[in-house]
């Protein structure tokens, strides 16, 4: 019999945490995760309107990285996890950032602030970003709220932000594209 993706236990409007601890599905801790699978889904339509391989593999690595984030951001703070969940590590952030660096080695400098736009897969990188920020946020948001999230998820989310960003730039630059400079009515 194949598994069953529904199990009527969040008809009442609460889901479990990775550790038993059951939630309002309006709590900031399913909103943050919940704001990562939407992110997550982004990427995925970044990378499946782009035809560079180191791209494609970069988004897949982004990807994981961001459902080993999800799982720490679902996992009960009050409750003793029983399995191994992965982790997010500083070489992540750094890879991020060497990441920025090559693109931006190739990218023309930026004289202006840009539209998003230039191309679909570049502007859907844009709305990404977007997503990420508010992630970024949330997890802020958490921390006042005394819902601690690791300072490495902070960081991870922030220079991702800025990847994200950067890669809209490259794709447009490598599809031949032509960035859109804002130009501010004075």
């Amino acid at each position: 019999m194949a598994y069953k993706i529904y199990t009527k236990t969040g008809d009442k409007g609460t889901t479990g945490l990775i550790g038993g601890e059951r939630v309002s599905k309006n709590h900031i801790r399913i909103e943050s995760y919940g704001t990562i699978d939407e992110l997550n889904s982004y990427l995925g339509v970044v990378s499946d309107g782009v035809d560079e391989v180191d791209i494609i593999h970069a988004i897949r690595t982004i990807q994981d990285r961001l459902f080993t984030i999800g799982s720490e951001l679902a996992t009960s703070a009050k409750k003793e996890v029983k399995m191994k969940l992965p982790d997010i590590y500083e070489e992540d952030v750094l890879w991020l950032e060497e990441q920025i660096d090559n693109m931006n080695e190739e990218l023309p400098e930026m004289r202006s602030f840009i539209l998003p736009g230039g191309n679909f897969a570049a502007s859907m990188a844009h709305v990404a970003r977007c997503v990420c920020r508010r992630s970024e946020r949330l997890c802020v948001a958490m921390n006042e709220n005394g819902e601690a999230v690791s300072e490495l998820i902070l960081q991870y989310l922030n220079r991702l932000s800025d990847y994200l960003f950067v890669l809209s730039r490259y794709i447009v630059m490598k599809n031949n594209g032509e960035e859109i400079p804002w130009r501010p009515r004075v």
